[in-house]
């Protein structure tokens, strides 16, 4: 699993950070988290095919975090994209894409499959699944989880104890299921170690609010929207955003592993103001900047 920011700006880009956008990639699968103005650049800067991008997850309609899409759409129509794209996002959705459609012409030759959400799981496949909850933003903002499942890793020295053969019964104990052997029952646990499962969650732009905290429990990484510093409090909740210590003490509450900033106000030409301030309360905090990436 992989994570590349595209752009950690709010709603003014700077010359270093461009709109709102992040990647996620999973065994050569990319979930794209908001498309601001610039992502399709900002993935070439990268060096990531646009064609890499299965899913986007839109996590409210602001045009810092949806100004990409038209251009994004038109570069895959104009490829040998030949796959749905699965857009999901919060209510109204759907009319907005048809706007969208009215408002630009292109020639759209890739299917679109578009869902709305509001709350609870909306991809599960074998490996993973990604969960949303509602924030709170002044409009429909959505958060999300996404969280790889827990595996079995096969302790071949105990294999080797029993003399079990490669073959459907350890298929059976990489599901976590007890087999019978010789006449004996052996449990998953005594011919395996559960590995847990990595999670990352990102929580757009919001007000501090309970599902923040719900979103991100025990995550490994969260990925958390802090445009003001604490100093600008007033601001920030008159603009309904939050400061990077309003973001650290979800991170705390939640248990998380790693907190990383981002979504900074164009004021700040120097985030280590924001991280500072977080760090007063959860230590373990960095600021994000544009093309990081991070292997998990």
């Amino acid at each position: 699993m992989e994570l590349i920011f595209l752009g950690t700006s709010s709603m003014v880009p700077t010359k270093e950070r461009n709109h709102s956008s992040l990647l996620i990639i999973y065994d050569g699968e990319g979930t794209l988290v908001d498309c601001g103005e610039g992502t399709q650049r900002q993935l070439k800067i990268a060096g990531i095919k646009p064609s890499i991008i299965s899913r986007i997850l839109i996590s409210h309609w602001h045009g810092d975090h949806v100004f990409g899409l038209p251009g994004l759409i038109s570069t895959l129509s104009a490829t040998d994209y030949n796959k749905p794209l699965d857009i999901f996002g919060p209510r109204e959705t759907l009319k907005r894409f048809e706007f969208m459609e009215k408002a630009f012409v292109f020639d759209r030759k890739i299917e679109l499959n578009i869902k709305e959400i509001e709350k609870g799981m909306i991809v599960e496949t074998s490996q993973y699944y990604i969960e949303t909850l509602p924030l709170e933003h002044g409009i429909t903002s959505l958060g999300f989880s996404f969280i790889e499942k827990d595996k079995r890793k096969i302790n071949m020295k105990a294999v080797k104890k029993y003399k079990i053969q490669e073959g459907p019964l350890l298929g059976k104990v990489q599901m976590g299921e007890e087999i019978e052997w010789k006449g004996k029952k052996v449990s998953a646990d005594e011919l395996s170690t559960l590995i847990r499962g990595k999670k990352i969650t990102i929580i757009a732009d919001t007000v501090p609010t309970a599902n923040a905290t719900i979103l991100a429990q025990d995550a490994d990484i969260l990925v958390c929207e802090s445009t003001y510093a604490s100093d600008m409090e007033e601001k920030a909740e008159h603009h309904n955003h939050m400061t990077a210590k309003q973001a650290a003490q979800i991170a705390n509450v939640a248990n998380v592993k790693k907190l990383f900033l981002t979504h900074f106000s164009a004021r700040y030409s120097n985030p280590h103001i924001l991280e500072d301030d977080a760090r007063d309360i959860f230590n373990n905090t960095e600021a994000a900047y544009d093309f990081k990436r991070i292997k998990i």
